[in-house]
C-alpha cells in the first residue's frame, strides 16, 4: 500500500506547446509539471505581437532558452555568450517585450468541496514595476477560463511594494507565506530510509516511549521533535517548523530524510502505518511513504561503522585569550566556536582578506559572477583589485564580532584532574564504553555531570578567568557562557544542540557554575552516545568555553549561504529571525519569520511570517539584505578551497540596529 503525497508527471514525448490559445483546465494540465507539489505551467507573454505562448513543461524547462531560440532565432550559443544580458532585457528592462511567468494550480475548501483556482508569478529575480504587473495580471486574466480564478503573486519584496500602490479589486493578490504557510507537505531534508514508522501524537506520548523502544531504524514521527531526539533513519514532523532548527540541521548533518506532512494522522489510520514498515522518501518535488509487506531484512547503517578521527587537541598550559587574539587555527586548544569568533575579528580588522572566491567560481555559462558581485555592492566596474577591496569594507561596515575571552581545553583538563571522584568517574565511563555496555551509559553521565556541576573550581582556575575576565566586569550586567569543543562542526558530525550554552549568567559566582554545567555538557548522555556511535574517543573529546557580555537583541536569528531545500540553487541564503534572541529561532520555541535573500541579482522574498501576524519593515528587511550578502562574502573566506561550502550563522540585531555575528560555523549539507 501506498500514499503517495505528491506525484509527479511523465514527460511527453512531443512538443505541445500552443501559441495564442485560451487556457482551460485540461489544457493545463495536459502542459504542466509538478513543482514543489503543485503542476505548473510557464507562459511568455509578447507585448510585440499581442500573444502569448504556454509552453510544454517536459519540452522547454527554461523561458529564457525558449525566447531565445524557437520566438527569436538565436542558438544556444550566442544565448550563453550574451546570457546576463539577454536575462536583463527580459527580467529587469521596463520597456521589456516579453513578460515571463509561470501559472501554478492549487485548490482550497469551500463548503465541503475542493476549488481549484490559478496563481500567476514572475521568477523571483524579475523587477516589474507596477504598471507592468497590472498589465501582465490582465492579459493573462483575459484568456484564462473565467471559471477559474486566478490571483498574482508577487515573487519578492519590490513586487510587492509596487503592488501596494494598486487596488487588490483591479489585480487580486495572495502572498507567498498566504500561500504555502498552511501548506499540507513541505520536504525539509532529501533523503531515502526504510524503516519503522514510530507515530507520537504528542510529547508525552514520545517521552514515555523513547528511553525503551526507539532504535536506528525507526523514523520519528510527531508534531515537533525535541532537539535531543536520538540518531534514527528519518524524521516526520507534523507541524510547521523551520528549515534552521536544530533537528532538521541534524537530520542534514545525518543524511537522513525529513518533512513536515500536517495531514500524516488521517494517513496514517487511512492506511495503517503506525508501527508498519515504510519506505520514507523526500526530494524537492516528492514526499511519500509506502507500506512494505514485511519486515525487512535490514543491516545496521553505515553511521554503526563510521570513525570519526578528530585531530589531537594541544593540552598545555595556555592562556585566557580575548577572542580578537584567536586564529582559526587555534582550534585545537580553544574549540572550534572560539577560533571561528577569533578568525571573523581578524577579517573584519584587516580589509585585506579575499572575501570575492565564491563569486569567482564558474557558473556555466558564466565564467564567473564578478559582476554581479560589483552591482550589489555599488561598483560600475569588475575590477578585481577594487572589488575586493570594497567586499572587505563593505563586511567591516555591516557586521561587528562579539567580544569576550576564551577559556582553553587546558583549563578543563586542570579541574577535571583536580578531583579524584572525577577521574574515577571518567574512567568508569570510558570502561563502560569500551565494553560496549550502553545500558549503564545514561547513569553514568547524569553522575559525572552532578560531580562536575557541584566540584570546587581550583584556585589557579579561577584566578586566570578572574585575569582575563575581572570580577568588576563579571558583576556589571548578564554575561552569555557558550560551549567550544573540538567534537563539533566536524564533517559527518555536525552536533548542533548538543552542547549547552548559558544566556542568562549574573556575576562571578553563576559564572564559575555557567563554565562547569558547559563543562558537564561534554559527558551528556546524549553527547557521549552520539559521539560513541560514530567512534569518537572520550579521550581525545575537549570543551572550550567562550565568555561574553551579553548584548540585548532587538532581532535574532541564523541564516544559512545556501537554500536548505534546494541544493542546486547558488544564489539565495536562507534567513530565520525572530525578536530577540537567536535561540528562539533554533530551539523551537516559537516559529521564526522566514526570508530568502538572493545574493546574485539582488532582491529578496518572504517565505514564511511564523509566529507573528506581519513582517518585518522595508527599512529592517534591506538591512537583512545586507546581512545576507555579508554572510555570502564571509563564506568565501571560511570555506576556504571548498567556496560551495554554506555557512551557518548565528546573528543578533542591537537595540542600536548594528549587527552582531555571535557564531560562525560550516552548515552540512
Amino acid at each position: 500500500m501506498s500514499a503517495h503525497l505528491a506525484t509527479g508527471a511523465a514527460e511527453p514525448a512531443a512538443d505541445r506547446t500552443v501559441v495564442g490559445e485560451n487556457l482551460s483546465l485540461p489544457l493545463f494540465r495536459t502542459l504542466s509539471g509538478v513543482l514543489a507539489g503543485h503542476p505548473y505551467l510557464k507562459v511568455v507573454v509578447d507585448r510585440a505581437e499581442n500573444t502569448w505562448h504556454l509552453l510544454d513543461t517536459g519540452a522547454h524547462p527554461f523561458h529564457v532558452n525558449y525566447v531565445a531560440t524557437r520566438v527569436l532565432g538565436m542558438d544556444l550559443a550566442a544565448l550563453d555568450a550574451e546570457l546576463d544580458a539577454f536575462n536583463a532585457s527580459v527580467y529587469t528592462d521596463p520597456e521589456r517585450r516579453f513578460l515571463l511567468g509561470v501559472l501554478s494550480l492549487h485548490t482550497e475548501q469551500e463548503e465541503g468541496r475542493e476549488r481549484p483556482f490559478l496563481v500567476l508569478e514572475t521568477t523571483e529575480a524579475d523587477t516589474m514595476h507596477g504598471e507592468l504587473l497590472v498589465f501582465f495580471y490582465e492579459f493573462v486574466r483575459a484568456r484564462v477560463d473565467s471559471r477559474l480564478p486566478l490571483l498574482l503573486k508577487p515573487a519578492n519584496h519590490g513586487q510587492e511594494e509596487e503592488l501596494s500602490a494598486i487596488s487588490e479589486q483591479r489585480v487580486p493578490r495572495i502572498l507567498s507565506h498566504e500561500l504555502f504557510g498552511s501548506r499540507e507537505r513541505t520536504p525539509l531534508n532529501p533523503g531515502e530510509a526504510i524503516g519503522r514508522l514510530r507515530f507520537f501524537r504528542t510529547a508525552e506520548e514520545y517521552t514515555a516511549a523513547e528511553a525503551t523502544s526507539l532504535g536506528w531504524a525507526d523514523i520519528v514521527a510527531m508534531p515537533c521533535l525535541p532537539d535531543d531526539v536520538p540518531r534514527v533513519a528519518g524524521f516526520i514532523n507534523t507541524a510547521p517548523i523551520t528549515p534552521l532548527s536544530h533537528t532538521n540541521v541534524l537530520a542534514s548533518g545525518w543524511g537522513i530524510p525529513n518533512a513536515i506532512v500536517r495531514d500524516l494522522e488521517q494517513l496514517v489510520d487511512k492506511d495503517g502505518l503506525a508501527d508498519a514498515w515504510v519506505r520514507y522518501r523526500v526530494d524537492e518535488d516528492d514526499i511519500s511513504l509506502q507500506r512494505l509487506d514485511r519486515e525487512p531484512d535490514l543491516r545496521a547503517p553505515a553511521w554503526h561503522q563510521q570513525r570519526i578521527r578528530l585531530e589531537p587537541p594541544l593540552l598545555e598550559d595556555a592562556p585566557v585569550l580575548s577572542l580578537h587574539r584567536l586564529r582559526s587555527a587555534d582550534r585545537d586548544r580553544y574549540g572550534t566556536k572560539a577560533a571561528n569568533l577569533g578568525e571573523l575579528h581578524h577579517v573584519l580588522d584587516s580589509r585585506t582578506v579575499d572575501l570575492t572566491s565564491y563569486y569567482g567560481r564558474p557558473r556555466p555559462p558564466r565564467e564567473d559572477l564578478y559582476g554581479h558581485l560589483a552591482a550589489r555592492l555599488g561598483l560600475k566596474t569588475a575590477d578585481l583589485g577594487q572589488l575586493r577591496a570594497r567586499a572587505a569594507e563593505f563586511v567591516a561596515g555591516a557586521v561587528g564580532a562579539p567580544e569576550g575571552v576564551a577559556l582553553p581545553f587546558a583549563l578543563q583538563q586542570r579541574f577535571l584532574a583536580s578531583s579524584p571522584a572525577l577521574q574515577q568517574g571518567i574512567g568508569k565511563l570510558k570502561m563502560a564504553l569500551e565494553l560496549d555496555a550502553t545500558d549503564v551509559l545514561d547513569s553514568l553521565c547524569l553522575h559525572l555531570q552532578h560531580l562536575i556541576r557541584h566540584t570546587p573550581v581550583p584556585e589557579s582556575v579561577t584566578r586566570q578567568i578572574d585575569q582575563a575576565f575581572p570580577a568588576a566586569a563579571a558583576s556589571r550586567g548578564r554575561l552569555v557562557v557558550r560551549s567550544s569543543s573540538n567534537a563539533e562542526d566536524l564533517p559527518g558530525f555536525s552536533a548542533a544542540g548538543v552542547y549547552d550554552s548559558v544566556t542568562t549568567v549574573h556575576g562571578t559566582g553563576e559564572l564559575l557554575d555557567a563554565v562547569r554545567q558547559v563543562w558537564a555538557s561534554l559527558v551528556s548522555p546524549r553527547s557521549v552516545r552520539l559521539r560513541h556511535q560514530v567512534g569518537i574517543s572520550l579521550d581525545d573529546t575537549y570543551m572550550g568555553v567562550i565568555i561574553q557580555e551579553y548584548v540585548p537583541a532587538s532581532l535574532g536569528g541564523v541564516l544559512v549561504t545556501c537554500n536548505p531545500t534546494r541544493r542546486e540553487d547558488f544564489r539565495n541564503v536562507y534567513l530565520n529571525c525572530s525578536p530577540g534572541s537567536p535561540e528562539q529561532v533554533v530551539d523551537g520555541t516559537v516559529l521564526p519569520q522566514q526570508y530568502l535573500y538572493n545574493t546574485v541579482e539582488g532582491g529578496g522574498r518572504t517565505v514564511a511570517l511564523g509566529s507573528w501576524g506581519q513582517g518585518l519593515s522595508t527599512a529592517v528587511r534591506a538591512r537583512l539584505a545586507d546581512l545576507s550578502l555579508t554572510g555570502r562574502l564571509l563564506q568565501s573566506h571560511f570555506s576556504g578551497s571548498d567556496v560551495d561550502q554554506p555557512l551557518d550563522i548565528e546573528w543578533l540585531m542591537t537595540e542600536q540596529g548594528d549587527f552582531r555575528l555571535v557564531q560562525i560555523r560550516p552548515y552540512s549539507l
